[in-house]
Order: C-alpha cells, then structure tokens, then sequence
C-alpha cells in the first residue's frame, strides 16, 4: 500500500469515496503499518469495527454477499490480534477488542480457524513475545467467544505445557501475567475449571506460597534457553504480581465447586486434597494487600476476595474486620464505573448481605435427602454461618461503614450487571426493619425506583427484587418524608414498580406471595395520604388488587383489604361499589361477605372499608339489595373485639341515617334483622363512650322509627 493511500485513510470524507472492500484494506495497512499515536490507532480500529459490523448485516440479508473477511490474511489477522497486547496502552486495547468481536462475528468458521491458527502459531515459536501475546489474545477473546476458545484451551498437551514454562529457572513477569489472566478468564468455564484444577493447580500452589523475602534477591537476567527474549525481563523468582494473580485463580477454584465433587466441599478429598493453601489462607492475603498497599495488587485483592466469600467461614471474618470494610468502600467510592474493580467490590457487599433462599416444606425435606446421601452427612445450605441472623447481623455491619450512598452514586453510571448487584444488595439490607427509614434517608427509594424503569422488560428477576425492596422500604416509612421536598419524586412513581408485583411471579418455579403481600401493604401506607395518589393506584393497579381480594392466602386478602379501606376514601374509589352496574354490586357483595370472614384482621379492614362507603346513599341501596347484606354488619355489631363492634355500628349508624326512601327501607330492614337488640347488646358489652355514643345514637334513629322509648332508657 503507497504511503499516499494510507495517509487518506485519517479522513473519514476521503474514506466515503472508496468501496467497502477499499476502505478495509487502506486501514489494515494503516494498522499493518504501526507507529501511530494512540488516538489514532482507536480511530482506526473503530471504523475497522464498524466496517465488519456492516458486513456481518449485509452478509445477514443477502447470501451472496462477499465479505470483506476474504482481504484477512494472516498478517492482517497477526497485526488485528497484537493490539490485545497487554503491553498496548489499555485504550487500544479496549478498542481493540471491539474489533476482534466484530471480525470473528462477521468471519464465522473462517474466523474461528483465524484464531485457533493464530494462537497455535504463536505457541509454536516459543520466543517470549509470542507466548505473551497468545495468552493475552486468548484471555481477551475468551468472554466473546467461550466456545472456540474454550477448545483451544483444552486441546490435548497445552494445558500440561504450562506448569513447566512456569517452573523454568528464569521467570517472565510479563509471559507469567499474561498467563495467570488467561487461566483466570478460563476459569470461569466449567470445562476448562475442571482441567486447570486436574493440571496447573500444583504450580499455582508454588507461585503462591513463594517466599515474599526472596524477592529482593531475586537477579534480572534474560532467559538464554529462550529464544527471542530481546527486551524481555526475567527473574529468578515469581514477582508479587504473579503472586497475586495466581492467588485469584485459587480462590475461584476453591470458592466454585468443582462437578466431580459435592457443592460446599471445596476441594478436599480431590487429587489437589493435599493443597496447602487453604480459601482462608487466600483471604487473609487479599485482606492484607487491601489493607496494606496503596494501588499495586488491590484489583486483584478484590477480585480474589470476591470469590472468596462465597465461603461462609470468610464472610464472617471479612465482616469482623472493619477497617477491611471501610477500606471496600473507599476502593468503591474511587472505582471507575463498570470496571472490574466495581464488579468485584459489589460481588463482596453481595455475597456478605445474601440470604438464603425461603424454602418450602418440602424442598427442606428433599434438602436432608441430599444431606444424608452425600458422604459427609452436610449440605451446602445447612452451614449456620449461612442463617438469617448471621446474614441480619452482617447487613447491619455493612450499613454501618456508609455502603449506601456509594450504591446510589454507582446505581447512575454502572453497567445493567452492577446495578442488578446493588439492587440486591438494598434487598438485602431492606429486610431489617430498623434500617428501612436510614435505607430511605440516604437515597435508597430514589434508587430502586430508577432502577425498576432503567431495567428492561427482560431483566424481570431484578426488576422485581427492586420492587420489593421498594415495597419493605414504604410499609416501614413515612411517606411524606421520603417524598417530601422540592427535589424529591412524587409518591407517584413508586406505585408502578409496586404494582408490578403485586401478582405473583408467573416465570417462578414456586408461588411466593411475600412480594405480593408487601406490595399490598407499602401502597395501602401510600394510599393513607392523599386522593391524587388514591387515584393513581386505582388507575394503575385496580385489577391486581381487586384479585388478591379473594387470595386463597389469609394475610394477602387482609392486605388487599386494608388497602381498599384507604381507596375509597377518594370518590374514585367509592365507584367501585357505589355504582349502578353489575361489578359494582358484585364487589359490594364481596366486601360483606368479607366482614364475616374468619380473619379478624380482614373483618376489621372490610368493616373500615364499609364506614367509609356508606356515607354515600347509592352504597347503601346496594347494601339493601343485598341479600343478608344488613345481617353482616349488625354481625360485627356482636363481634368480641370492641374495635370491630366499632365500626359496625358506625356502618349501621350511617345507613340508619340516610334520608329518604333509601333510609326508611334501611331501618325496615335494620329492625327485621332483629337490629334493635342487637345493638343494646353491642350497648352493653361496650365500654369506650365513642362506641356507646354510636350505639345509642343508632338506637334513638330506631326508636324515632317506632321502636320503644323505654329500651333505649335502658341502654342509657
């Protein structure tokens, strides 16, 4: 390529004129070429990118099409594929890497061949700048393409093939880095876990429990049994480093199972059983290089920590350790957004607050099934470090070194993935009442409420874990001060996300009703303040709302209850029953039929619902047209509970009172019902003077109706 051709390339208008197949070619010989500045390696490498994209689309809608893939010979696919260099300034490679995605995407097989050549070439030379950039292609393409990789990975002598490269007397800083961060992108695939435990867990173990004294006399020579070594550093000893890289890749394999052994087991009783370094051990180290240095090591601290506190023991010991926890704070509070030092430090919060799992009879049962077959006689879920005053007790801790406000302040930049783990942190958190209204006073409604709408519709788990860490936040607070303010959201925005769950999960394997019940209750508190939100939740939820009613579940029908009880004090809400329509009369019946049920909480909630009501006459006729509708109320009128008996006379009162035909058929019906005496002995066994003075007041209505002076003589 002229010099000429390639200088035309730094103009994006010059580049429109050429075809597709013209522009690829003039920016692979500008990237062929090296000895750019930075910025204008990224630039070509985007407009590479957005090339192959386009031909990937092309390629897509016409099977004809020729790509662009056919111009990659192995020199292009060698200087493409050098930019994952870690020795490449992290920008080129960020960009670089977007580029890799978009040419194995839009190469297919010919693109997995390109990389399986490419690496194998590389591997086959030997000299220390191929080995470096095999590894760092192989740990950067690993996430993109799981699969190709994967099998390069496993192919039969490449894995043996590390242990002595790593042994060799002369060390590589940069060949063992560029090493430990492929193995540890390949540990995250089951298959390849499986093989780095069966073969490099022996050499990971030396590389760690070197002797940090030694360091200083380790001797910088190059390597003379490697070729190539020009430019290459190595040392007699595995520098810090290394150490603590290969450190991160233990703590992975012993913090995740291994399928060859029972879950919780770690490795014991494996071929590596006789490893030293226990995932305590590993703690410990990165509890220390946290605590200890400034910068060098702590991204690989916290990633290693991360994993390591899957463990419960580790939990417990990180959670003593507060200095450790304000020290995670700080590296959260500093960490760019989205970047692995974020995911890590979030993973630790994650893993320190996570409970159990609610299971159901029967599945605690299948759980001591699987205890006793395995050979230990224990479950992973059976460790007591794991149960709910454990994990409340290291919530409160969490809270207490100021979490909260760094997770609001990420919650607006962090990728889907951080946010999804911040969300359930503050689920975490909410489940502790006494935190709820600080959760609510340091940002936390404000979050979850951005969260539930930035999550699309897909994300529906941690959509709904939003929710209801919303909803245990509102049942605990008030709402005119967690809404209050100039800059506040209005209570408003929460009703959605909380009427979102208000229906069970139909994608969960197993009903819960927990969410739907606290749903019902954080809008019924809502729902106390005033009509515009009444009427909201009416026009929002009503159809949620009106089901759960009749729930097979006691608790969620008393809260469905209790919700309508605060609904119908708008006039949207009376409506719903006072209206001249077949729904209407058929909810009305329903709300009666409710202040008899079994549940005194429910007859309660229906009863309150009913005062409310029947201060409006086209209530009351529906109430008369109700078969038995008048012989449930005068029932609570001869409830027990004196509040119940409150309020029945309260609703009697009301329909006694109304004018009209509507009330003369009403104190008909009353007194047919046997109201009268019913009433003097609600009179009688009441002894708050509100509910006497109801009482007596219904009875004087009756009386005026033609009933007797002298009983109501008596009740005075």
């Amino acid at each position: 390529m002229e010099e000429a051709q390639i200088a035309i390339t730094s103009n994006k208008e010059e580049m429109a004129k050429y075809s597709n197949l013209d522009q690829a070619q003039l920016l692979l010989a500008r990237l062929m070429q090296g000895g750019q500045e930075d910025v204008d390696t990224c630039e070509a490498l985007d407009l590479l990118t957005k090339l192959l994209n386009d031909d990937f689309t092309a390629g897509q809608k016409d099977k004809s099409h020729k790509s662009i893939c056919k111009i990659f010979d192995d020199d292009c696919i060698d200087s493409v594929f050098s930019y994952l260099d870690m020795r490449q300034a992290e920008q080129v490679r960020g960009h670089a890497i977007l580029t890799v995605s978009a040419y194995l995407k839009a190469a297919g097989d010919d693109g997995s061949k390109a990389l399986t050549h490419f690496f194998f070439d590389r591997m086959k030379r030997g000299t220390y700048d191929d080995y470096i950039v095999a590894f760092c292609v192989a740990a950067a393409v690993f996430p993109i393409a799981p699969d190709i990789t994967a099998e390069m990975f496993l192919s039969e002598g490449f894995l043996g093939s590390l242990g002595p490269l790593m042994r060799r007397k002369w060390k590589s800083r940069k060949v063992e880095t560029a090493c430990l961060e492929m193995l540890n992108a390949a540990s995250m695939n089951a298959s390849c876990r499986e093989a780095i435990i069966k073969y490099c867990t022996e050499w990971l173990e030396e590389v760690v429990d070197q002797d940090p004294s030694t360091m200083s006399s380790a001797v910088h020579s190059v390597d003379t049994e490697v070729e190539g070594t020009h430019g290459s550093i190595a040392m007699r000893r595995h520098s810090e480093a290394v150490q603590n890289l290969a450190a991160v890749i233990l703590a992975k394999l012993r913090a995740v199972p291994s399928a060859a052994q029972p879950a919780g087991e770690g490795l014991e009783g494996s071929r590596v059983s006789l490893a030293t370094t226990s995932i305590e051990d590993l703690a410990t180290k990165f509890t220390t290089m946290i605590l200890t240095n400034a910068d060098h090591g702590k991204n690989h601290a916290v990633e290693g920590l991360a994993y390591a506190t899957i463990q419960p023991a580790v939990k417990e010991e990180v959670i003593k350790n507060t200095p450790l926890l304000k020290s995670l704070v700080d590296i959260l509070k500093e960490a760019t957004p989205k970047s692995t030092t974020t995911y890590g430090a979030l993973s630790i919060f994650a893993n320190l607050t996570r409970y159990q799992p609610t299971l159901s009879d029967e599945e605690k049962k299948m759980n001591q099934l699987k205890a006793y077959a395995n050979a230990g006689g224990k479950s992973a879920t059976s460790n007591p470090l794991n149960d709910d005053e454990h994990v409340a007790g290291r919530c409160k801790a969490v809270f207490n070194v100021g979490l909260v406000p760094v997770l609001v302040t990420h919650s607006r930049n962090g990728s889907l993935a951080s946010l999804a783990i911040i969300i359930n942190i503050i689920y975490a958190l909410s489940v502790s009442a006494p935190l709820r209204g600080q959760l609510a006073q340091q940002g936390a409604v404000v979050l979850l409420i951005a969260a539930w709408s930035a999550l699309h519709t897909t994300e529906n788990s941690a959509k709904r874990t939003a929710a209801q860490a919303l909803a245990r936040i509102l049942i605990s607070t008030n709402p005119a001060l967690v809404f209050g303010g100039s800059r506040a959201r209005p209570q408003s925005s929460a009703i959605r996300p909380l009427a979102s769950i208000i229906k069970p999960d139909p994608a969960a394997e197993r009903r819960d009703l927990l969410p739907t019940f606290e749903s019902l209750m954080a809008l019924t508190n809502l729902a106390s303040t005033d009509d515009d939100t009444r009427v909201t939740i009416i026009r929002t939820a009503w159809e949620p709302i009106e089901e759960q009613i009749l729930s097979s579940n006691s608790k969620v029908t008393k809260a469905a209850v209790e919700l309508v009880c605060n609904l119908v004090q708008c006039y949207d809400g009376v409506e719903l029953y006072g209206a001249d329509n077949p729904r209407a009369k058929n909810r009305l019946h329903i709300l009666l039929a409710l202040a008899d049920a079994e549940d005194e909480g429910t007859r309660s909630a229906a009863g309150g619902a009913l005062a409310s009501l029947t201060a409006y006459e086209p209530v009351i006729k529906n109430i008369l047209n109700r078969e038995r509708g008048v012989d449930m109320i005068l029932g609570l009128c001869a409830d027990e509970n004196e509040d119940l008996r409150h309020r029945g006379v309260f609703v009697i009162y009301n329909i006694l009172s109304c004018e009209g035909e509507t009330g003369k058929a009403a104190r008909a019906k009353v007194q047919l019902a046997d109201g009268f005496e019913i009433l003097k002995e609600c009179a009688k066994k009441s002894r708050r003077a509100e509910v006497v003075e109801v009482t007596v007041n219904a009875l004087k209505i009756l009386v005026e109706d033609g009933g007797s002076a002298r009983i109501v003589e008596e009740v005075d």
